[in-house]
């Protein structure tokens, strides 16, 4: 198993996207951006046509192409319209997935590749999928050492970020265009209905057992790891689809750092009294 390169590949995606995923979550869940991500995974059904449709052979380039454009409509209409954030996401999810649906159903010949998008083939991923995951892991870790104390600020206070000099709407846009980019990519990883828990979970799960936002950063790294190599392992042995086995390795870490959690807290409540 470990000598087949199709092997060797998926487990050094699944090194590379779970972390990335996992810290941009801790973001996206303090910043209430889960069904953001939900969002453009959702729309990158209709780049995945579109690539198709154009003759792409791996429509990886439409599909992140569209999330873009997706993303960049959202904010548009965030600002210049009176609509309310969710049901601007809620517009845009239903109908680029409509639309995806439509031209997938004009292309007969792609019922199979329909699928491995939907729920995730890590084994598949090819070595240009491999190029793009390095190229923004690179992207990310180095953009984010430069940047988190501010990113952090804006976080957890918007207004008082403004104030003390942080270009609020490019640091926004820059995290929105780096979270189109991880969705996109992450989606050969678990597919598109389950590539946003690869963000919330490990968070979540890291939350529950941090007291301090580097702690929570740290654990939801480690917790991504685990969960996207631990599932890619599980599932190939057991002949299971990749995305599921990855997601229900999240949930697990979950449940276990959720009970961790608690003991510790009541340790502690008991330790005060």
């Amino acid at each position: 198993m470990w000598s087949e390169p199709f092997m060797q590949r998926a487990l050094t995606a699944a090194l590379l996207l779970g972390p990335v995923c996992a810290l941009l979550g801790v973001f996206v869940t303090a910043r209430r951006m889960a069904f953001f991500s939900d969002t453009i995974s959702h729309a990158a059904l209709a780049g995945i046509a579109l690539g198709f449709l154009w003759g792409f052979s791996d429509p990886t380039f439409p599909l992140i192409l569209f999330s873009l454009l997706v993303a960049g409509a959202l904010i548009w209409l965030k600002e210049n319209t009176e609509l309310l954030t969710d049901t601007i996401m809620a517009l845009l999810l239903s109908g680029s997935v409509a639309l995806g649906i439509l031209m997938m159903s004009r292309l007969k010949n792609y019922r199979g590749e329909l699928h491995r998008y939907l729920f995730g083939d890590i084994l598949a991923i090819t070595s240009q999928d491999l190029l793009l995951s390095t190229g923004l892991f690179l992207l990310i870790f180095i953009g984010l050492f430069f940047v988190l104390n501010r990113l952090t600020l804006l976080t957890a206070h918007e207004d008082l970020a403004h104030i003390s000099g942080v270009n609020v709407r490019l640091l926004n846009y820059g995290f929105v265009v780096v979270l189109t980019l991880a969705v996109a990519l992450s989606i050969r990883l678990l597919g598109i209905l389950l590539v946003t828990s690869l963000m919330v979970i490990p968070s979540a799960s890291a939350r529950n057992v941090s007291r301090s936002l580097r702690q929570q950063i740290l654990l939801s790294l480690l917790f991504g790891c685990l969960a996207s190599c631990g599932g890619t392992l599980v599932a190939y042995p057991l002949e299971l689809a990749s995305g599921p086995a990855i997601v229900m390795t999240s949930i697990l870490i979950f449940i276990l750092t959720l009970v961790v959690g608690k003991l510790f807290l009541n340790r502690s409540q008991r330790a005060q009294k």
